[in-house]
């Protein structure tokens, strides 16, 4: 059985502000009823501010004025809206070891790839569009230093992700008229 979220702190609430029983607020908080006497006493949880089970959506009030007429009755916890695939948005953050490669990946990308935008770049590596125009014309400071390498094995991207952006650059490519450019091919590695 799930349980609310901060279990004493909503435990709390319910003995301050409902009629039910301790043995309904324990099932509900997942407690045993001698530590909800406790809190009642105030020998327990002193100075925790109760949560508001009913105002964060995790039980219904009614629900509560049913349990408080029926001893017997327990309360039940709404389902909770889930996370359904959502990415948190913001930055992509780069371990500080692998800074160092984004321009190689970059390099690479912009070579093998040249149907990808700017855009795309920056959404798979985390980089900038300043730091592609610069690889581009070759005036970033470390140019000459500059090898093209797979950001995929670098570990700066998913293989899933790269082929879902060159899958998308292909189709805004074809649909502007242009012909796509072929795939790269694997280029030989030092370890043979």
């Amino acid at each position: 059985m799930s349980l609310p979220l901060m279990p004493k702190a909503t435990a709390v609430w319910l003995i301050d502000k409902t009629g039910l029983t301790f043995d309904q607020i324990a099932a509900f908080c997942g407690m045993h009823p001698l530590e909800v006497q406790a809190i009642a006493d105030g020998e327990v949880a002193q100075g925790i501010n109760g949560y508001d089970p009913v105002a964060n959506k995790q039980v219904s009030a009614e629900d509560i004025v049913r349990c408080e007429a029926n001893p017997a009755l327990r309360l039940k916890l709404l389902p909770q809206p889930e996370m359904q695939g959502k990415k948190p948005k913001g930055g992509r953050y780069t371990p500080v070891a692998k800074r160092n490669d984004r321009p190689d990946a970059i390099a690479f990308l912009l070579r093998s790839y040249p149907q990808l935008s700017d855009a795309q770049i920056i959404k798979l590596l985390g980089t900038t569009k300043d730091t592609i125009q610069k690889i581009r014309d070759r005036s970033h400071w470390n140019a000459a230093n500059i090898k093209p390498r797979d950001p995929v094995i670098l570990g700066l991207c998913k293989q899933s992700d790269l082929n879902d952006a060159v899958a998308a650059a292909n189709e805004r490519v074809t649909r502007e008229g242009g012909a796509v450019p072929p795939a790269p091919e694997a280029e030989p590695t030092d370890e043979a």
